[in-house]
């Protein structure tokens, strides 16, 4: 039998800031939970799309054209190939959306990179 989750209760599993755990899947896409704080890095995914949904919180992303602040509730979408670079001042928990494939910091590698091994863990 199927059974729902809550999203809340997911993000006990999330231990460390910037390591994002796999939640749920649907079709290629995976649903991810992260809690942030302070900058990850700036990055592009060449070939996906993603979404961040602020669950709690306040998140700033950074773009080479200036900053969009997303509040609790928003969303929002980055395109692929577009260079993003999240920041969250205080914590904030994020849901993305994303597919299989993406890599978590792009190109670029860093020790707050995470393989999706560790991000399915």
């Amino acid at each position: 039998m199927l059974s729902a989750t809550t999203l809340t209760a997911a993000f006990d599993r999330v231990t460390d800031y910037w390591s994002p755990k796999v939640i749920g899947r649907v079709n290629d896409q995976l649903l991810k939970v992260a809690k942030l704080k302070g900058e990850l890095v700036w990055h592009a995914h060449d070939h996906e799309d993603e979404l961040f949904y602020i669950v709690k919180g306040e998140l700033r992303m950074e773009f080479e054209d200036g900053p969009t602040l997303l509040r609790e509730g928003d969303f929002l979408t980055v395109p692929r190939g577009v260079r993003h670079n999240p920041v969250a001042d205080e914590e904030c928990w994020i849901l993305l959306i994303e597919p299989a494939s993406t890599l978590h910091t792009g190109s670029q590698i860093t020790d707050r990179t995470r393989s999706l091994d560790e991000q399915l863990s």
